[in-house]
């Protein structure tokens, strides 16, 4: 019988489902004042008044979600010495050689690349929002402050996006992670292979 190690909790997973669904919501309604060609994105929402009334809901909340998110796990995702030599030797991986990379804990360098990027933006995301939501809180920033701040929202939410999506197809490529998020669990052998360190760790298995 296969041996199963919990990765993850039921709160940890439940948080990280909702932030997704969230972020899906935000950037669908983001896209449709983004660029015309986006816009109808809007009838998901109710139409462009809605999206518009919405989309910074959503956004805060997601954020709100993503910390409860972030007080979980940040621990897990503190930068090692061993990190940046796994990110060096990246390479190698995508040429298909897992076994001459470092041994990592519970999140190797490249996920923690990722959870570090996603915590950024999503700072920037919620601090330049507040500069231009109409009609709360724009009037109280120079016009300056505000066009700076859509800059910056828009910068941060390109980069989120493409980060998301290396997120989803890390998850797809190393089979067993999505299983990981979705029943909490994963075999040992699958501990083993990508996490050396997070296995002995939990299994005392040296």
């Amino acid at each position: 019988m296969e041996r199963l190690i919990q990765r993850y909790p039921d709160r940890t997973r439940m948080n990280h489902w909702l932030v997704a669904m969230l972020f899906v919501c935000a950037a669908l309604s983001g896209f449709a004042f983004f660029h015309p060609a986006f816009y109808f994105f809007t009838a998901l929402f109710g139409g462009g008044a809605w999206t518009r009334i919405l989309h910074p809901f959503i956004g805060v909340f997601m954020m709100l979600c993503f910390v409860g998110m972030f007080v979980q796990v940040w621990r897990d995702n503190v930068w090692r010495d061993g990190d940046g030599e796994w990110v060096r030797r990246s390479g190698t991986l995508l040429r298909g050689d897992e076994d001459g990379m470092p041994a990592v804990g519970k999140y190797n360098g490249g996920q923690k690349a990722i959870f570090w990027l996603f915590t950024l933006c999503l700072v920037v995301l919620l601090v330049t929002g507040f500069t231009f939501w109409q009609p709360w809180f724009a009037d109280a920033f120079p016009i300056t402050v505000r066009r700076i701040g859509v800059l910056l929202h828009a910068v941060a939410a390109f980069i989120l996006v493409l980060g998301a999506i290396v997120h989803i197809y890390a998850a797809i490529w190393v089979k067993g992670s999505i299983r990981a998020m979705t029943r909490g669990y994963v075999s040992a052998a699958w501990a083993r292979r990508h996490h050396l360190l997070w296995y002995r760790e939990v299994t005392g298995d040296k």
